[in-house]
């Protein structure tokens, strides 16, 4: 993983599937921010060059669910209620893709955030997501 963009690192938080679609990396913007990145490779894509529209709704769902669990101190153990995305253009191999998010709003049994997932300045898939907030014991 030594081509990463500035500011980005491997990612702290592996997981069995992540290991499987990644390296992952992320970073913290200036504004503080947490981003998700993925450089496109072969692996990542379906039979037309472009990457995969499962591995795009999967990186939303680990981007949102860790910005909107982060949202809170301590974070929140959130369970994906809802994923809605839509695919507006397409990254290809060898693209870095980034992962934004926007939080909406965090109540006591469910949050609300978008994701827009970005090759550069090209916007890529945009996506909404519902977390249920497990109760608290």
């Amino acid at each position: 993983m030594n081509d990463l963009p500035e500011g980005f690192q491997p990612d702290d938080r592996p997981s069995p599937f992540l290991d499987l679609i990644g390296p992952v990396a992320w970073k913290r913007e200036t504004n503080g921010d947490y981003v998700i990145g993925l450089r496109i490779e072969t692996r990542h894509c379906n039979t037309r060059g472009t990457a995969h529209g499962g591995l795009l709704n999967t990186l939303a769902d680990i981007t949102l669910g860790r910005v909107a669990a982060m949202s809170q101190d301590p974070p929140l153990p959130l369970v994906t209620a809802s994923l809605n995305m839509d695919f507006l253009g397409a990254a290809r191999i060898g693209d870095w893709l980034e992962v934004h998010v926007e939080m909406q709003q965090v109540g006591r049994s469910l949050a609300f955030a978008n994701a827009y997932l970005s090759v550069g300045e090209r916007l890529v898939a945009r996506a909404s997501a519902v977390f249920h907030v497990p109760a608290l014991k």
